[in-house]
Formats: structure tokens, C-alpha cells, sequence
């Protein structure tokens, strides 16, 4: 690429990022306010130019049914695209479309991926989702250990209701059960979670 190229893209991307951002703050303001016809002219356009929160936003439009038709499939679409780019918060809601099986099949082991990425960037709910699935069974053997590790995980991130979790499966598990999830869940932790099992 000439360096002219590279000087006139640098400069684009100077000029347009502030209208981007005021778009996107647009867009946002107007959902909060439903306004939702103007909320989807001012984020569908950044959507399509690959913007990840105008993504996840128009997936949580098509998911409610607000502004647009409720389409899980359409819902499932934008969400991806914000996903693959790490937006946790996109990562996290395909988690429960997956487990819930709207707009995909039912796929309990593609909930569990889904919950662990959005956990590894700290999401605050996806911890307590994954001791959900752990303790039930659903898409993973049921392990107690595994679900009060992800439920201490949740609970060390500031969802307090994660804590009742935690304590219902600790009455079910031995002292050397609970050390062990503890145990585990301060590796977890202490690896950025990459080393949770």
C-alpha cells in the first residue's frame, strides 16, 4: 500500500470514528428512550460496517422483538458477528440461546463454550451459568466440584446470588470436595482461566 493510501485511510478513520461513536451513543439513548425505529437507523448501519456493540445491540433487538420482528435466527446472526470479535456480553446471550435452543438447536456442550468465553473476558453472570450447567448436568457430566468452583468464580466477581449457589451444592459435598473446588477455582482464577479444569 503507498503511503498516500495509508495516510488518506488514517484520516478517514479520524473523521469517522467520532460519527461512529455519536451513532452508536445515538442509537443507544434512543433504544433506553424506545424509540426503537430510530435506535435501528442509527445502529444498523454500524452493524453492517462491523461495529461489535452495534452488533450485539441490533441481537438483543431481534431477540426482544423491539423495533424489529422477534427473530431468534436474525438474533443468532448479529450476535456471532459481535462474539467472534470478543464482546462478551454477545458471547454470553449466545450462551443462553444455545441452552435454551431459539433460533438453533439445543445444544448444551455450544452453551457451555459460549458461557466459558464471555467468563474468561469477566463477564459477571457467565461463571454462575457454567456451575449451573456443571451442577445439572447439561452439556458436561454433573460435577459439584466443578459447579461450586464456577459459582465461587462468580461470586469472587461480584454476583452476590451466585453465593447461595455455591452454598446450596456445598451442603451436598464433602469438606475435601469444597477444598478441591476452592482449590480450583484460586488456579482458575490466578491463570485468567485458562486453567480451569
Amino acid at each position: 500500500m503507498k503511503l498516500r493510501h495509508i495516510v488518506a485511510f488514517a484520516i478517514w478513520v479520524v473523521l469517522t470514528t467520532p460519527v461512529a461513536a455519536q451513532n452508536l451513543a445515538a442509537g443507544r439513548d434512543a433504544y433506553e428512550a424506545g424509540a426503537y425505529a430510530t435506535a435501528l437507523k442509527n445502529l444498523q448501519p454500524l452493524a453492517e460496517q462491523g461495529d461489535a456493540l452495534a452488533q450485539a445491540a441490533l441481537g438483543v433487538m431481534y431477540k426482544t422483538g423491539r423495533g424489529v420482528p422477534q427473530d431468534y435466527a436474525e438474533a443468532v446472526r448479529w450476535y456471532q458477528l459481535a462474539a467472534d470479535q470478543g464482546h462478551a456480553e454477545a458471547q454470553y446471550s449466545l450462551g443462553l440461546i444455545y441452552e435454551d435452543g431459539r433460533g438453533v438447536p439445543q445444544d448444551f456442550a455450544e452453551s457451555m463454550r459460549w458461557y466459558r468465553l464471555a467468563a474468561e473476558q469477566g463477564h459477571a453472570y457467565a461463571p454462575s451459568m457454567l456451575g449451573f450447567m456443571y451442577g445439572a448436568g447439561r452439556g458436561v457430566p454433573q460435577n459439584f466440584i466443578m459447579a461450586h468452583m464456577w459459582y465461587n468464580l462468580a461470586a469472587a466477581g461480584g454476583f452476590s446470588p451466585a453465593i447461595m449457589d455455591r452454598d446450596a451444592y456445598a451442603r451436598e459435598m464433602t469438606t475435601a470436595d469444597i477444598s478441591e473446588a476452592q482449590r480450583r477455582a484460586g488456579v482458575c482464577l490466578k491463570s485468567g482461566y485458562s486453567d480451569c479444569e
